[in-house]
């Protein structure tokens, strides 16, 4: 498994590079939140009114969303050779973080809508100093977000490599790599270009 033991990010505030990022889903389309764990980044999604489906292998997420409204708990796993669930083009945005299974990579491109955003954060090679995924075969070689298969059809208006540091509490420390990604017709790209630091 890819993923630490138990619901993962249990506790941890919602990621500020998906929050950045979540601001460009379009209205009124549906969020997916993919190996969700504990929800944090699903409750902040449908906090800023948007239906969610949040996605894991765990039951225990079920009991741990209940509490959610607008939230969808769908247990999967998706690592179990199982077709893909959902119909491509059906999200405004796809979250993905601290979590990683090369083989979804199309999948997860092919269900971003044409004007909707792909969010992805996780581990890169590095982050085994610091606590799981140990294994190599869990953790972002150099630029692996950015492999063609991920981002087909769309566009990258944002990448990041590096060491995440930690929280207050001395948590989530990490090496991490970010991408966010827009479909062909996000309104970033021309109708409203979003503003870039200098």
């Amino acid at each position: 498994d890819s993923r630490p033991a138990g619901l993962l990010g249990q506790g941890l505030p919602p990621s500020a590079w998906v929050m950045r990022y979540l601001a460009g889903a379009p209205a009124g389309k549906p969020v997916l939140d993919l190996a969700c764990g504990a929800g944090r980044h699903a409750r902040a999604a449908a906090a800023l009114g948007f239906d969610v489906v949040a996605v894991d292998r765990d039951p225990a997420i079920a009991a741990a969303l209940a509490d959610a409204p607008r939230v969808s708990p769908h247990i999967h796993d998706l690592e179990a050779g199982l077709a893909w669930p959902f119909a491509p083009g059906r999200f405004g945005a796809v979250i993905v973080t601290n979590y990683l299974h090369r083989p979804l990579f199309a999948d997860l491109a092919a269900a971003i809508a044409p004007d909707g955003v792909l969010i992805y954060e996780t581990f890169a090679l590095g982050h085994e100093r610091y606590r799981k995924p140990f294994n190599p075969a869990f953790l972002l070689g150099p630029n692996e977000l950015l492999d063609p298969t991920l981002i087909s059809g769309l566009v990258v208006v944002d990448f990041e490599h590096g060491h995440r540091p930690p929280l207050a509490d001395g948590r989530n420390a990490g090496i991490v790599q970010r991408l966010a990604a827009v479909g062909p017709d996000h309104p970033w790209l021309r109708a409203e270009p979003r503003s870039l630091d200098d």
